[in-house]
């Protein structure tokens, strides 16, 4: 999956498992999918998101957002040539060089179980870099943390403005700066948004011909039954890699249609 598809189905997830709230569906309400006297009738409103985070306010959802679509980025650490390598260069050209030797090249330890663990550890390290005062927390590590990874979406996500994307801190500052005096005891959220996003790159990739090796560094041959079957054999390779090819090639038009889809979820009403 690209780079900035990566992004946005980080951002949507988070908006999905943080936010609470609905399209009302007005005079729609109540009408049958299948005539005047059908059981199934509409909703009063489409929910776009299952509020798993009670007490989260409106910065917490926005910030929250920035966050994932960044953290999005993170498991193509391990390729040179990736969206989030050409987000700060030359540094991140050269940290992108090394996380891909030590995770045994593309696709493979920081698309796996052990890497989302490795990337919430980080996460959670950097929230205890936190600071109470009078009027509050003081998040410094979660702000930080969120002025790296918002530099990444603002590079990767193709509708925010040419200027912006070209001096991303211009960007990532301001909203670091909100996090470090916004969130307050909350810090768990900037773990939470960074195993979101992470997740979504690894779960997008799955969709793709490429797919991933979760299991990673082990590499669990499917059974030669599994090999043999035409539709199975598609779903486990031999080296251990995992997928459901639903979007094909990276690029393709499936994921596009993807893409277009996840960009409707949008942030509540502030």
């Amino acid at each position: 999956m690209m780079g900035p598809h990566h992004a946005a189905c980080g951002a949507a997830g988070w908006v999905l498992i943080a936010a609470d709230s609905a399209v009302p569906l007005g005079p729609l309400a109540g009408v049958g999918l299948f005539g005047p006297e059908s059981a199934l009738v509409l909703p009063e409103a489409i929910p776009l998101g299952f509020g798993l985070l009670p007490g989260i306010t409106d910065l917490g959802i926005l910030t929250g957002a920035i966050v994932a679509a960044g953290a999005a980025l993170l498991p193509d650490a391990d390729h040179r040539s990736a969206s989030i390598a050409h987000s700060l260069p030359p540094v991140s050209e050269w940290i992108c060089a090394a996380v891909g030797r030590i995770a045994g090249g593309h696709r493979n330890g920081t698309h796996s179980l052990l890497g989302l663990a490795a990337f919430t550890l980080i996460a959670w390290l950097l929230s205890l870099l936190a600071m109470p005062t009078t009027t509050g927390t003081v998040q410094i590590g979660a702000g930080l943390g969120t002025v790296l990874l918002a530099s990444f979406a603002v590079k990767a996500l193709k509708f925010m403005p040419d200027r912006a994307r070209k001096v991303p801190w211009l960007v990532a500052i301001p909203l670091g700066a909100l996090v470090t005096v916004g969130l307050g005891d909350q810090g768990q959220l900037f773990v939470v948004a960074v195993a979101t996003g992470v997740m979504a790159h690894i779960a997008g990739d799955m969709l793709t011909d490429g797919g991933c090796n979760p299991l990673w560094p082990a590499a669990l041959r499917p059974p030669r039954l599994v090999l043999r079957t035409p539709l199975l054999n598609t779903l486990w390779s031999a080296g251990g890699r995992m997928k459901l090819p639903l979007l094909g090639p990276t690029g393709s038009r499936r994921e596009w249609a993807l893409a277009s889809v996840v960009s409707l979820v949008r942030l509540p009403d502030c």
